[in-house]
């Protein structure tokens, strides 16, 4: 039998007697706040605590909302007193920058907005720095001057690295690493390719990724670019890229763009829309459309470090996310079920799965899971890898178009939720457990004077 010990940077599993360890661990953003998609890590996961355990009937207070943001499925990123937020309006896409208030502070243009299918903005903003950078659905890259949304300079990848934008429109959440900006162009220039974030100039590209079936096209067909996005991770004390394109899962050097690993992952229509999660000594993949999702581990290939698939499981998650807690994956299912479940990681199975919510997204904090269903319900669900135990639920959007697919964001004891051009801000903080913290810090404060 399997022995599995799981450590908080990374995990030692034991396959029988041969025994496979790596150290990897998620490289979080220098930036403060919530810069960019899916956190400081980029996992779904937020650092926050004092949060209310369950909510009143109705939901969270209500602090403030802001309309006329745009059509769009992005979700916010807030770093100190600013909010960032993207919206198509009429043939624009516009960045908007509010304060804590919900107030407008500035709006700036990048490019053209993205029409059908499916209108609206896609991609999130990335914050480093002071600056702002932002992919459309045509595949502009912008960098705006974070205090008052001045352009800086723009890139058309598209264009630059010979590339196609995909049917639903481009949608990575640009990844800064460092002093580069990286996005996935999936051209016959680059897959990936990392711009100066001072400049935009090209730093390194990652060689182009051949199809290795006929396909459309045939043999000599170039790999397109996906819907996902990137994460940065710390693999034996080097950082490496995890990036996804239209048919592959694949890692490169964060430093030079040399490609470590990949690993094919065909789906019907070509969509891959969920970032990879790091998950012990391995990094666990999904889409929905190509056989469920599979978890890679890591192993050494000389002085690289590529990947072998354990186990494949059949949660299919589309754009939902998916998030990694005390060693069980939970997210929702899409083609086959519509639900949400857990992935026990030691081997892939499935102890339940539930109905009551439909797919959506998903977000960790403070011993909850925040998930926000495409039909407009937004609920508080205790990790609990036996059953799906609801704790709270209110109804956020009320018009149930099952289009509400940005993710929810949580920072300073605020949650954050956004439909279409309307973007709402509700107080979750508990007001008795952070009395309690304060009073603690307090009493250990005068114990260490008396001694």
């Amino acid at each position: 039998m399997r022995d599995w010990t799981m450590k908080r940077l990374g995990f030692c599993v034991v396959f029988g007697m041969a025994t496979v360890a790596s150290a990897a661990q998620w490289v979080k953003s220098p930036e403060p706040g919530w810069p960019q998609f899916r956190g400081p890590c980029r996992n779904g996961v937020s650092p926050e605590t004092g949060l209310l355990q369950s909510w009143p009937e109705g939901g969270p207070k209500v602090l403030w909302t802001a309309t006329n943001l745009g059509a769009g499925y992005s979700s916010p990123i807030i770093v100190g007193q600013t909010v960032y937020l993207t919206g198509d309006v009429g043939d624009e896409l516009h960045i908007f920058a509010l304060d804590l208030q919900g107030r407008l502070v500035w709006k700036a243009t990048n490019g053209a907005s993205w029409k059908n299918p499916y209108p609206g903005a896609r991609a999130s903003c990335t914050y480093s720095e002071g600056r702002i950078y932002h992919l459309n659905g045509h595949g502009r890259v912008a960098c705006f001057d974070a205090r008052d949304g001045r352009p800086i300079w723009a890139r058309e990848v598209v264009r630059d690295f010979e590339s196609r934008v995909p049917t639903w429109g481009m949608a990575e959440c640009l990844l800064v690493a460092g002093p580069r900006v990286i996005v996935t162009p999936g051209g016959r220039k680059a897959s990936m390719a990392a711009l100066d974030k001072r400049t935009g100039d090209t730093a390194w590209q990652s060689e182009p990724l051949p199809l290795t079936n006929s396909g459309e096209g045939g043999r000599d067909r170039i790999e397109g670019p996906a819907y996902a996005s990137p994460i940065l991770i710390e693999v034996n004390g080097r950082q490496q890229i995890v990036g996804v394109t239209a048919r592959h899962f694949f890692g490169v050097n964060a430093e030079t763009g040399e490609r470590e690993w990949q690993f094919e992952m065909p789906t019907r229509y070509e969509v891959i829309a969920s970032s990879p999660v790091l998950c012990g000594n391995g990094v666990f993949v999904t889409a929905p459309d190509g056989g469920g999702g599979r978890w890679l581990e890591w192993v050494p290939e000389g002085g690289r470090v590529g990947v072998k698939p354990r186990w494949t499981t059949t949660l299919d998650t589309c754009h939902g996310g998916v998030v990694e807690v005390d060693g069980f994956l939970y997210g929702s299912w899409y083609r086959d079920f519509n639900g949400w479940g857990a992935v026990d990681l030691r081997d892939g199975s499935v102890p339940y799965r539930d109905k009551e919510l439909v797919m959506g997204s998903v977000l960790h904090a403070d011993r909850r899971l925040y998930v926000l269903s495409q039909s407009g319900t937004m609920a508080l669900v205790k990790p609990n890898p036996g059953r799906w135990e609801i704790v709270s639920r209110f109804e956020f959007a009320r018009e149930r178009r099952n289009d509400v697919w940005a993710h929810p964001v949580i920072l300073d004891g605020r949650l954050y939720l956004r439909h279409q051009a309307k973007l709402v801000c509700f107080d979750i903080r508990d007001p008795q457990r952070r009395d309690k913290s304060r009073r603690r810090a307090k009493q250990g404060r005068v114990s260490r004077l008396k001694y």
